[in-house]
């Protein structure tokens, strides 16, 4: 495999790529370091930042792909800190990620990402859950074990109960399923795990999409901030429509319902769904191509390789 040249970006292009990340990430990052500050919680929001691991550091922080390069001619390095530190080289008035750093771990995980987001985008979507892993989380529970404590739910337990079972449960994400109580995993169609997450994962999944965010950031910094802005972007759409439609009743929070547990609720479940899906399918292509240029990357030299 042949070495790759950098792109060059001049300063107004990369400049210009960081203030739209910043405005695409910084309200929902500085929301949550103000609410974790004053030990405040919001059902909706941290579950980006509290189930996800990466950094909101990190996230804030622009970086080019390995595949370009940044011109920082007129830049002070104490300006920008983080990219001092390895696998970030400054030289010569250039920042770029020293590709001989990349650690065969991350490679090793670049193929899987690829594997999964190939698998997921010859499969065709399904859009007849309704959203119902949420409902499922809170099948036959009692109040004091439910998640969101202080949140009220829009059906009493017994109503909220008879509508689950009135459903047919079809999760295809092990990470939504593992959280169904015990009483409701018995009833859904599939019994998802690890292992089987490549042969049933499916783009028509809201927590699928969501995942994305999950996926890109952990190739970040070598596949550059972009991508990951935009998939943290819609892994918000993505869990605001997940509890839009859940049994709590977040309309205080300013969350109108989506009602699954009528019948028009289910087809505005199905319609936000298509249009999420299809906002998520790019981005996930282009996951999968970023992902793969990862894994062809030449392999570093004897003594030079990466832990």
């Amino acid at each position: 495999m042949l070495a790759v040249l950098p792109t060059l970006l001049a300063p107004a292009e990369w400049q210009a790529r960081n203030t739209v990340h910043r405005q695409r990430v910084e309200r929902a990052v500085v929301d949550w370091q103000q609410r974790r500050s004053r030990a405040l919680k919001h059902p909706v929001e941290d579950f980006l930042f509290t189930y996800y691991t990466f950094s909101p550091t990190r996230l804030l922080q622009w970086s080019p792909s390995w595949a370009e390069a940044v011109d920082v001619s007129n830049e002070q390095p104490e300006d920008h800190l983080h990219w001092t530190k390895p696998p970030f080289s400054w030289q010569d008035d250039q920042l770029r990620l020293d590709t001989r750093s990349l650690p065969t771990k991350t490679r090793h995980l670049a193929r899987w990402i690829s594997h999964l987001c190939a698998s997921m985008l010859e499969r065709p979507p399904v859009f007849r859950c309704f959203g119902l892993h949420e409902w499922a989380m809170v099948y036959r529970q009692s109040a004091e074990e439910i998640r969101h404590q202080g949140q009220p739910l829009r059906l009493p337990a017994e109503e909220l109960a008879a509508f689950v079972e009135s459903q047919t449960l079809c999760c295809t994400h092990y990470d939504a399923f593992r959280f169904f109580t015990p009483e409701a995993q018995p009833r859904n169609a599939h019994q998802p795990t690890l292992d089987s997450r490549p042969d049933l994962e499916q783009g028509g999944c809201i927590h699928a999409n969501m995942d994305l965010y999950k996926w890109s950031s952990k190739l970040w910094p070598w596949i550059g901030s972009d991508l990951v802005g935009q998939c943290f972007e819609l892994a918000l759409q993505a869990r605001t429509i997940d509890m839009r439609a859940s049994p709590y009743d977040l309309a205080h929070l300013g969350y109108d319902p989506i009602p699954i547990e009528t019948v028009t609720g289910r087809l505005s479940y199905e319609a936000e769904q298509r249009q999420l899906a299809a906002a998520a399918r790019p981005l996930r292509e282009a996951l999968q191509k970023a992902a793969e240029a990862l894994v062809q990357l030449p392999e570093p030299l004897a003594g030079q390789k990466a832990s």
